[in-house]
């Protein structure tokens, strides 16, 4: 087992070695194999992408995020230009309409509501503004239409994630209620996580996801 230094060693060279990232401005600290991120990045961006350069990380059980976006001066724009693109670039996303999702953006902060049918385009609307400059955070609050049975969307994900990761979907309860799944369990890492979180957004009738698997041997 990795010690705490030796992760922290390995996170920072993560960091460094994600041209998406500036690792100087980013700070790391481990205790019990939890990762502490601390900072301030240049866009939103760059926050995720330190997130999951943590999570990459072999022996890490968790990733805390106390990162403040802090938008350089070249990439800031108001919320008028944020509210303009965002709105071109979901009418310009395959699968997705601005007519279905509204946008509204308070000091960089951009809102995603309205209705879609499928999991997927939820997420999908989130992932093509996160890169936008000068947005500081994404909430999404898109719903998604659809009644499907929870033994149907169960039925769905458990089949999906014995396609995609056989062994680790021994290991995962699927639980739905109303739409919503909650995943338990215990998988062997970050990518065999977002493996089943991935299978249970496709799954017809979704609207949310609670992901309560822990990273183990």
């Amino acid at each position: 087992m990795k010690s705490d230094v030796q992760l922290k060693k390995e996170v920072e060279q993560e960091l460094e070695w994600d041209p998406s990232i500036n690792a100087a401005g980013i700070g790391v600290e481990v205790h019990d194999r939890i990762v502490t991120l601390a900072g301030h990045p240049g866009s939103f961006a760059e926050k995720l992408a330190a997130r999951r350069a943590a999570q990459r990380v072999e022996g890490v059980k968790g990733v805390v995020v106390e990162l403040e976006v802090r938008v350089p001066a070249h990439d800031k724009r108001s919320d008028e230009e944020i509210a303009a693109a965002v709105r071109s670039v979901l009418e310009w996303t395959a699968g997705l309409s601005e007519k279905e999702v509204k946008v509204t953006v308070e000091k960089g902060c951009v809102t995603l509501s309205g209705e879609v049918d499928w999991g997927y385009q939820m997420k999908t609307a989130e992932n093509v503004v996160v890169p936008l400059r000068g947005v500081v955070t994404v909430v999404n609050q898109i719903n998604v239409r659809g009644n499907a049975s929870g033994g149907d969307i169960a039925g769905k994900i458990g089949a999906a994630l014995k396609r995609h990761a056989e062994d680790e979907a021994r290991h995962i309860d699927v639980d739905v209620n109303d739409g919503t799944v909650t995943l338990r369990g215990k998988v062997g890492s970050f990518p065999e996580r977002s493996i089943a979180c991935s299978a249970a957004w496709s799954a017809p009738g979704v609207h949310n996801v609670i992901d309560q698997l822990s990273i183990g041997a």
